[in-house]
């Protein structure tokens, strides 16, 4: 069953982390404290999800760790960078970001929104070329290159936003609620898909979402905030056997979890 995480356990993760977010508070400029003081680790190569109710800062907290917005107080550490002022990331060392709407260019093709980040890199054509077929393939969506956004479906729209976030191969993968618009047969779908991905590609991958439900399929960690300012309410590891099937959605095992998870949010939901 999944288990509280010990002090002892997080203070190890530390040393190893692909990012490390200390004392980090966040209060905009209408003076709404967002966030915080938020402190945690991520190892390289976990899938954490953050889960919590509206409000509760957990897009803030992957805007600060992509870089997208400064802290107001605190440190954020990412990869190699920490202690360093961050004014981007060289190509095959960066972090992808999927946001909740796909937000493509409809005026291009598929194949030339997953080049944006690498013609924003100055990447040299050959490369570009090869890095975008390669991240289409990951997605399963090799044969639609030419195709143009308003052809697509919504999760196929998300896949082409996927493999843009992919085409830097990036270290970290930060997710804001990618699958919430999707219907629950295509989110099942695009979840499996990801997880194979992260198996396959072994990503750092945090991962914002309202499902307790998706956050215990998909996650290693499952991070439930607290509403605004949002903090870390509770935590729990998911020992799940990998990898994981539609079994494991259907078990025992995943309805127990699911039920730890939600009882550690119901405060949290009360209050939102």
């Amino acid at each position: 069953m999944a288990a509280s995480v010990s002090p002892s356990e997080i203070d190890s993760r530390a040393a190893a982390a692909a990012v490390s977010l200390r004392d980090v508070t966040k209060v905009y400029d209408n003076g709404v404290m967002a966030l915080g003081p938020l402190s945690l680790d991520v190892a390289e190569g976990e899938f954490v999800s953050l889960l919590g109710p509206s409000g509760c800062g957990k897009s803030t907290a992957l805007r600060l760790i992509a870089g997208l917005n400064a802290p107001t107080s605190g440190f954020v550490g990412v990869a190699n960078h920490f202690g360093r002022a961050r004014t981007g990331h060289r190509i095959g060392h960066s972090i992808g970001f999927v946001f909740q709407e796909p937000t493509l260019m409809p005026w291009t093709s598929v194949r030339e929104n997953v080049r944006l980040p690498l013609k924003l890199a100055h990447a040299l054509p050959a490369e570009a070329n090869a890095r975008v077929d390669q991240a289409l393939a990951k997605v399963g969506l090799a044969e639609f290159a030419e195709a143009y956004p308003r052809e697509l479906s919504g999760g196929m729209k998300m896949r082409v936003s996927l493999a843009r976030a992919l085409v830097t191969d990036p270290d970290i993968l930060l997710m804001d609620e990618p699958f919430a618009a999707l219907d629950e047969i295509t989110r099942f779908r695009l979840n499996n898909d990801l997880l194979a991905l992260w198996r396959d590609l072994r990503k750092t991958v945090i991962f914002v979402t309202h499902s307790v439900f998706e956050s215990v399929y998909l996650s290693q960690r499952v991070i439930v905030m607290t509403p605004r300012p949002g903090r870390i309410q509770a935590e729990f590891r998911i020992d799940a056997t990998e990898p994981r099937t539609e079994d494991f959605r259907t078990s025992v095992d995943y309805a127990g979890y699911c039920r730890l998870v939600s009882k550690a949010l119901a405060p949290e939901r009360s209050g939102s």
